[in-house]
């Protein structure tokens, strides 16, 4: 019973300090300046792609380590997209890392 209370624990503290983990990484001011971009796209409400036809995802709120991993599979060529390719394939890992901490923290009110 004491190790079922001692495994409910760490599991508790693991879900309420991952967010702040997954932003450990990023820095959310220098985030902002390189994810002007971005922006273009992924900023204006209802914006669908013009061929293929599709909606934009909003990425405010999104976990950054997803974000993350999105840019490394566009810049590897995992994920097509031509223009997501083109872009992602001039960031350095700190600069995926910053533009998802922004990301994760426009979420959240804190941008």
């Amino acid at each position: 019973m004491k190790a079922l209370r001692l495994f409910a624990l760490a599991a508790g503290l693991t879900l309420f300090l991952t967010p702040a983990l997954s932003m450990a990484q990023g820095d959310i001011e220098a985030g902002r300046a390189k994810a002007y971009t971005c922006l273009g796209c992924h900023g204006v409400d209802g914006y669908r792609n013009a061929y293929p036809s599709f909606r934009v995802p909003k990425l405010g709120g999104q976990h950054a380590a997803y974000i993350v991993s999105a840019l490394k599979a566009y810049k590897a060529g995992d994920r097509e997209h031509t223009t997501m390719q083109a872009l992602a394939g001039t960031l350095s890992e700190q600069d995926m890392q910053d533009i998802a901490a922004y990301f994760e923290a426009a979420g959240r009110g804190n941008q």
